[in-house]
């Protein structure tokens, strides 16, 4: 075979490749940054780009996506309105955090339905081991219904110790039902479930997706929701297996952020639960107007909250624009924990505002990685901000896995969103938004004590590391829209 032949058929793999690149990146509607890292991925890893392109890429079906559109939410119409009528435009005598939580509280109101409550209790938790024995406490504690919904829910001591307590309550007649998503919880073979399914519970993964039939990786259910008689509910970071408890050898301590909840707000997490049941299981619905089971109000503390869900079935991005409310809103601090750091540019241009504005900001992210290319890329961000100004640390007593935000100590953000590409356009997710003073404090406080563990990297130290090492931070930070 001569030269020329050899040239003419690279020559027409290379078209073919290109061509192929084109129809498989065009053929479905994605952001132009997304477009634009597939089109740089397929072209200049052929085989590999079309591999990874296959794993991370491909969206879901149509027929999937409209069994989450077409799931009601429950007839509130006439709460929404009356709260909507209750509450007092933006007026010059407001402050800045009365005037911002008007808006916020409005915005999800419209864009998610999300009605807005005053007699919530809560408690947070930064431990696992004593989170999952409160939750299993409360478990047990159940009368009407125990719905559990995790992104991770592996076959480990943790994942049987709460696979037996939902056991125990349903055998004791508790309607309880799970939801698990089938790559999260990568591992757990679908028999795991069957003495909890012999015991009367129902157990799917989300969607019917099951990960031995479909490996893509985005789509994904990362929502973290636990709600126990429509009084007593959970949400934040944690998942249910041994790495989250400290018992991973890789990963050491971990470090995350996770509310519970009792009182009028976790209606809206059942509410979301049922939302994601409906679209899973079409044989055994659940109402999404079923009865509220309150317990006595005596006690109960005075938290406003909203519970916000956004996924890729939706193109208004809720937590997102949650998240651009919260930044802009500071004018005096705003502190951010975050296991990954790969901002759009609107929450880019918003974060170097607040710099600019004299805002003190403080990001946190984990001084190791779980996913190298998102590592890097949240070290190259992480490198940007600390040049414009934020006091970037990275946390090295574990793994930080916390998602909180809080601004000027007065309102806050928990749940399950990260502050990259993926939680805002590619994964399902839930966080409460917290219109609360002193829960805005302890969340401060919290990552204020979380700086006796971390390490302040100025942009001095960033720049004395090895072009290498920046090399990688660059290059991921071009496929950052598809991590």
């Amino acid at each position: 075979m001569d030269w020329a032949t050899i040239k003419t058929i690279i020559t027409v793999i290379y078209v073919l490749n290109v061509a192929g690149a084109i129809l498989t990146v065009f053929r479905e509607k994605r952001d132009i940054a997304a477009t634009w890292a597939w089109l740089l991925v397929l072209n200049f890893a052929p085989l590999i780009g079309f591999v990874a392109y296959y794993f991370f890429g491909r969206k879901l079906s149509r027929r999937q996506l409209d069994k989450i559109r077409v799931q009601p939410h429950a007839d509130l119409s006439a709460v929404l309105a009356a709260q909507q009528a209750q509450l007092p435009a933006a007026s010059p005598t407001d402050t800045q955090v009365q005037s911002t939580v008007k808006s916020m509280i409005r915005e999800f109101q419209n864009t998610d339905q999300s009605f807005v409550t005053l007699n919530n209790q809560t408690a947070l938790f930064t431990d696992g081991t004593a989170l999952f024995r409160d939750m299993q406490k409360e478990i047990m504690q159940a009368e009407h219904n125990v719905f559990v919904e995790f992104y991770t829910f592996y076959d480990d001591q943790l994942g049987n110790a709460m696979r037996d307590t939902l056991i125990a309550k349903a055998q004791e007649g508790v309607t309880v039902r799970v939801l698990y998503d089938a790559w999260g919880s990568l591992g757990t073979k679908g028999t795991f479930f069957d003495p909890l399914r012999e015991a009367g519970a129902l157990v799917e993964p989300f969607l019917g997706i099951r990960s031995r039939f479909d490996f893509r990786l985005n789509f994904r259910n990362h929502r973290k929701i636990v709600a126990i008689d429509g009084w007593t509910g959970y949400i934040g970071g944690f998942n249910i297996g041994d790495q989250y408890v400290g018992r991973s050898k890789k990963f050491g301590p971990w470090r995350d952020t996770h509310l519970k909840v009792e009182g009028d707000a976790v209606l809206a997490l059942q509410q979301q639960f049922i939302r994601d049941w409906d679209a899973t299981v079409t044989a055994h619905p659940l109402d999404i107007n079923q009865t509220h089971f309150p317990k006595t109000a005596g006690g109960l503390g005075s938290t406003m909250m909203q519970i916000v869900a956004s996924g890729p079935h939706d193109d208004l991005e809720q937590i997102k624009l949650g998240y651009l409310k919260l930044i802009n809103a500071a004018r005096e601090t705003l502190v951010i924990q975050t296991p990954y750091l790969i901002p759009d540019d609107s929450v880019l241009t918003a974060l170097r505002g607040a710099i600019h504005s004299g805002v003190d900001v403080r990001i946190m992210i984990p001084h190791m990685p779980d996913h190298p290319f998102v590592y890097r890329a949240s070290q190259y961000y992480a490198r940007g901000l600390a040049q414009d100004g934020a006091k970037i640390y990275f946390y090295e007593a574990g793994f930080l896995h916390a998602k909180a935000i809080v601004a000027d100590s007065a309102i806050a953000s928990v749940g399950s969103a990260n502050l990259d590409f993926r939680s805002f356009k590619l994964n399902f997710e839930a966080n409460a938004f917290l219109y609360d003073r002193v829960v805005a404090t302890r969340l401060q406080k919290l990552f204020l004590k979380d700086l006796d563990h971390a390490r302040l990297v100025t942009a001095a130290d960033f720049a004395k590391m090895s072009r290498w090492l920046r090399f990688k931070q660059t290059f991921s930070r071009l496929i950052s829209p598809i991590l």
